[in-house]
């Protein structure tokens, strides 16, 4: 019989028990270490750290973005309007997959590309701890049916805002502008901070151009909050300050007349008060509508406006460089006069062309068969082109460059609206300069008439037109009016800037010129003397131009304008004043291919002048501004 002892070695088992229990009661020493070194490390070293976050998870900051500042037209008409809107928002820090949850909203509300992809921005450069809005102004139906189903969205949530509205339309959309969804390059020119919260920035005309007063500044309130983020109670309240309110110098009744006045045209209407250079309308025709912009344009309906061959978001009141015509012959004959190249009751002949020595090549009048011996005032109001090559000729380029740009002719002037072009007033330098080419004679004819390389806008029309309404006085054209201080309601009010006085040499070639503009209505060879001067209660000067879109052949007649093709016809002007003694507005106007100056462009500008003074504006006590 085997013993124990020969199949059980006692004395190694207890070895290995003992080695066992050394082994376990070392590691849960270590573990117990580590866990009274971690308890130690968060209660001690690190309580105000997590202390903090235990609060954050209580109580939260949100931002209170501002009020965005009303815009309003001289007489106390909203131009830019405040109307209430339900948001949806996301907190991304209590979605775990946002994209997932973008698609099952998508399913409830709509959600367009163009969306998401500004969420995303917005994403990028805010706390995941704020909401960041993913669709703006939603309807009735869309809030109720996400509020149906608001518990399968934590982090989503519905906040009622405000969103911007335009009560004029298209009537003053050049004009006003419009607000859009903030993008990241928006944010690169503004202060960030003051943004905290917001949804939309001025994207075009004054909501642009006073981005900085009619934004506010941004409030903040502390929360205390449920385990799910809801607000439970309000602990703390810094609020924000409205924008400031904003008063122009357009007239909106005006302003609509002009946008009717040019029916189914094409163009632009810029009416300047002469005494100030505030504008008083503004108009760019076609036009848009700006409301479509505000909560984010559709891809289909972008794609409309910039797809429309009369593209409607071309600003041509600040934005079109045309060439002006005979509009610019008053200054032109100014300048005739002050450099003593010519006297006012000189006459030239007329016969329907000019040549130049050595060249066969015939400038050509508008009137084929010429307009006989002719003076000054005459050339005015009957437009000879001849008269003017001839004094062109005498004048030479630079003179005619330096009295053009006097009255700010190819020069921006200073609008605080965005985007204003320049033109350009050519000149031996600036053809050098621009096309390392000489300047030859024939350049100087069409230059003195408004056409070749000169170019301006409708506003540099309007401005040299109030100029020689002033007599050499004026202002720069100008929107702001005044503005509301939020905090203590007072109403301050812009001051105009006067330009530098125009001084003649011999204050009657003033005269000279006017008088001639006033025959262009009143005389009855005048141009526009059957289609302006009819049935006239006060006194109004004028001058009418046309400017070629395609050049005709040496021997070719000027065909009727029903036998050409709507594109190819002439861009018809006009600019007149009223009244005479005592100017209150200035007017240009420009129909794009209208054809003839005076039969097209002269009566809208009727029809702008007229609406004027049949109801002047009415200056609200309200503003507390005068004239």
């Amino acid at each position: 019989m085997v013993s124990d002892n020969a199949i059980k070695n006692h004395a190694a088992e207890r070895r290995m028990f003992l080695l066992r229990t050394a082994v376990a009661g070392a590691v849960v020493t270590v573990l117990v270490g580590v866990l009274v070194f971690r308890v130690g490390f968060l209660q001690v070293l690190r309580h105000g750290y997590y202390e903090t976050r235990s609060q954050d998870n209580r109580m939260r900051v949100q931002v209170m973005p501002p009020v965005r500042g009303l815009i309003y037209d001289r007489n106390g008409v909203v131009l830019a309007d405040n109307l209430p809107a339900y948001r949806l928002e996301i907190v991304p820090e209590q979605v775990d997959n946002v994209d997932a949850t973008l698609d099952r909203l998508s399913r409830i509300v709509e959600i367009r590309n163009a969306d998401r992809q500004r969420f995303r921005d917005r994403v990028a450069k805010t706390p995941r701890f704020r909401g960041v809005p993913i669709r703006l102004n939603l309807s009735q139906r869309e809030v109720a049916r996400f509020e149906v189903n608001r518990g399968d969205f934590p982090g989503v949530e519905i906040r009622a805002g405000l969103t911007r509205h335009y009560p004029l339309g298209d009537v003053a959309a050049h004009l006003v502008g419009y607000v859009g969804g903030i993008t990241l390059q928006d944010l690169r020119r503004v202060d960030e901070k003051r943004y905290r919260g917001s949804n939309h920035i001025g994207k075009s005309g004054v909501e642009y151009s006073y981005e900085s007063r009619l934004h506010g500044e941004p409030g903040s309130r502390v929360v205390e909050t449920n385990a799910s983020g809801r607000a439970l109670r309000e602990l703390e309240m810094h609020r924000p300050v409205a924008g400031e309110s904003l008063f122009l110098t357009i007239d909106s009744r005006l302003q609509r007349a002009a946008y009717e006045a040019l029916g189914d045209q094409d163009g632009a209407v810029v009416a300047i008060d002469p005494k100030t250079g505030g504008l008083l309308a503004l108009v760019s025709k076609p036009s848009y509508n700006p409301d479509l912009f505000v909560d984010g344009i559709s891809h289909l309906n972008y794609k409309k406006l910039i797809s429309d061959p009369h593209k409607p978001l071309f600003n041509r009141a600040l934005q079109g460089q045309y060439p002006p015509g005979s509009t610019v012959k008053p200054v032109m004959a100014l300048a005739g006069l002050e450099t003593d190249q010519i006297a006012a009751d000189k006459q030239v002949w007329c016969p329907g062309y000019i040549t130049l020595p050595g060249s066969n090549h015939r400038y050509r009048d508008w009137k084929r068969s010429g307009h006989g011996w002719v003076d000054m005032p005459e050339a005015i109001y009957r437009s000879s082109d001849v008269y003017f090559y001839k004094l062109g000729l005498k004048l030479g380029i630079d003179n005619i460059h330096r009295y053009g740009d006097l009255f700010g002719l190819g020069s921006r002037t200073g609008i605080d609206l965005p985007r204003e072009n320049s033109g350009i007033m050519p000149s031996r330098a600036w053809k050098n300069g621009t096309r390392n080419q000489p300047w030859f004679p024939g350049e100087t004819l069409n230059t003195i008439i408004g056409q070749g390389f000169m170019t301006t806008t409708p506003l540099q029309l309007a401005q040299m037109t109030s100029r020689i309404a002033e007599r050499g006085g004026g202002y720069q054209p100008h929107v702001l009016r005044g503005w509301r201080n939020p905090l203590d309601g007072n109403i301050q009010q812009t001051k105009p800037t006067q330009l530098r006085p125009i001084q003649l040499n011999d204050p009657s070639h003033w005269d000279v010129v006017i008088s001639g503009m006033q025959q262009v209505i009143t005389n009855p060879r005048g141009t526009a003397h059957y289609y302006v001067g009819q049935n006239l209660d006060y006194t109004i000067a004028g001058k009418s131009g046309s400017a070629q879109v395609t050049k005709l052949a040496q021997n070719q007649a000027a065909p009727d304008l029903e036998d050409v093709e709507h594109q190819f016809r002439d861009h018809a002007l006009f600019i007149a004043f009223a009244p005479i003694a005592d100017p209150e507005i200035a007017v240009a106007v420009l129909v794009e291919h209208g054809g003839g100056g005076s039969s097209v462009a002269g009566p809208v500008a009727r029809k702008v002048i007229d609406a004027f003074r049949s109801q002047p504006p009415v200056l609200q006590a309200s503003t507390g501004m005068g004239r």
